[in-house]
């Protein structure tokens, strides 16, 4: 097998958050195994932020899961998730995540995110996405190998 040509290197040590993710890209590699290893990147990074600037996201899980239980996927119910955003009562739970007034809007970039996928869409591109997209591509999702646990 020849030696890569290119690479995709991603590496982060902060705090508790260890991430090491690289593709050796040879002239066999795929398009969609560069999207779903750039996908993997993206997953692995936004999971961290909103805790990196102290976003407590098990209060907005809490509510986005208020706002969309017992609905199925649909652009209608999709909406009307989103319409209950702006609710004074969801805007108090979603400053009581924040430890200041600014997080208050990545917060809610957390909680319209949250209700999208707890609705089954995605707003932005994940491995899951590419793996049902492509399935001959045997791409395998991250996370699953070497990774403890929580609880």
């Amino acid at each position: 097998m020849e030696d890569p040509s290119e690479y995709i290197d991603f590496m982060v040590k902060y705090k508790d958050w260890i991430a090491i993710r690289r593709l050796g890209i040879r002239s066999i590699t795929k398009p969609e195994e560069i999207a779903f290893h750039l996908a993997g990147i993206t997953s692995s990074i936004d999971s961290k932020i909103y805790g990196i600037l102290g976003i407590n996201t098990e209060i907005l899980d809490k509510a986005a899961d208020s706002l969309t239980e017992g609905k199925k996927k649909s652009y209608e119910l999709l909406a009307d998730s989103v319409k209950k955003l702006s609710d004074p009562e969801i805007k108090k739970i979603a400053k009581s995540a924040c430890t200041n007034e600014t997080s208050l809007k990545i917060a809610e970039v957390y909680l319209l995110n949250k209700v999208i996928k707890n609705l089954n869409f995605s707003a932005s591109m994940t491995p899951e996405l590419l793996a049902k997209l492509f399935p001959d591509a045997k791409l395998k999702l991250p996370g699953m190998l070497g990774r403890k646990k929580k609880g």
